[in-house]
């Protein structure tokens, strides 16, 4: 069934829509957004964190002024 959807000539005619209804401009913005929330979705279901784990000891600083 989606085998026929996705041809080459179909891709084509969704970019010329594409362009005509967002404009050349708007295309990469939409592009960059697109894949934005993609790698943010990928990231939600991984489980990963956003934050980097914090060190289980304080560091000790090197500031020797009194």
């Amino acid at each position: 069934m989606f085998g026929q959807l996705l041809q080459p000539t179909h891709l084509l005619l969704i970019v010329v829509i594409a362009l005509l209804v967002f404009g050349p401009s708007k295309l990469p913005q939409l592009g960059a957004s697109i894949g934005k929330g993609i790698r943010e979705l990928r990231k939600g279901l991984d489980g990963t964190p956003d934050q980097p784990a914090q060190p289980s000891q304080p560091t000790q600083s090197t500031d020797t002024r009194k």
